[in-house]
């Protein structure tokens, strides 16, 4: 018999490959990436007898292509959890306008409320830390800010990655650095169950533990990680082409959450 520790039975999760859970591989898990949405399911499905979850993020995706391709869906799954984290790639695409973006997440955000669901969304993480990223942190701070009168206004939860420090740290990102690892993806679901209040188990620095390195080696890893990935990257954008072309929803349907084998 679970003890009922949370009001929710039906999370469905939007977004792009923050949500997906890039940066995070599990063979054994539906598309083959964990993420920190997983994660959380995991948590709330100990503490229901019935949780169905979907996962409708797909990497590479622009605030309106979520607009157009997961917010219907997700109203169709009928949820009483929707997490949505959006705008991320739009901000980050030179001369941009946050404040543009925001009014666009505010359409998504005032459609998903139709349902009274409970509504988490997320703040972008202060890039200050990141060579590759800080000329933008200004911009993703005007960003916040709209999200956060958002919010205001819907009654929507806010997941703060602006202010989640320890992922603040390059350790905590994938080798592509555009992504956080599975450490990073395990930090933040502990940092949304805390914003739903939400009693678990999980431990910082956990599953596994952080590791150190000199400054040659970091700058080698610079020259590696322009190759492998930043190169490629700036090519899609000249191409107008997305690493989501082609790549559908890893959980599209509503249904129990089940641990990887």
């Amino acid at each position: 018999m679970v003890t009922q520790q949370h009001p929710w039975s039906r999370y469905v999760a939007l977004g792009d490959s923050f949500t997906e859970g890039i940066g995070d591989p599990e063979p054994s898990a539906p598309g083959g990436h964990r993420g920190w949405a997983d994660r959380v399911a995991e948590v709330l499905a100990q503490g229901t007898e019935d949780l169905a979850y979907a996962n409708l993020a797909v990497r590479g995706k622009l605030i309106q292509q979520i607009i157009d391709e997961q917010v219907e869906p997700a109203l169709a799954l009928r949820p009483d959890l929707i997490t949505i984290s959006a705008g991320g790639n739009d901000v980050i695409r030179p001369r941009t306008d946050p404040d543009e973006i925001a009014s666009r997440f505010e359409y998504a955000v005032e459609r998903l409320s139709r349902d009274h669901a409970t509504i988490v969304i997320f703040t972008g993480v202060d890039v200050g830390f990141s060579p590759v990223f800080r000329g933008i942190r200004g911009k993703v701070a005007i960003y916040n800010e709209n999200l956060r009168a958002i919010a205001a206004k819907y009654d929507c939860i806010v997941a703060d990655q602006w202010a989640l420090t320890a992922i603040q740290d390059q350790r905590m990102w994938a080798p592509d650095r555009l992504h956080l690892n599975a450490l990073g993806h395990h930090t933040v679901a502990r940092m949304v169950l805390s914003a739903l209040n939400v009693e678990n188990t999980l431990e910082p620095l956990k599953p596994e533990p952080l590791h150190s390195g000199t400054w040659r080696q970091a700058r080698v890893e610079d020259f590696s990680w322009a190759r492998e990935y930043l190169v490629p990257w700036v090519v899609r954008r000249i191409r107008h082409q997305s690493s989501g072309d082609l790549i559908s929803a890893k959980r599209p349907d509503a249904g129990p959450y089940a641990l990887p084998d």
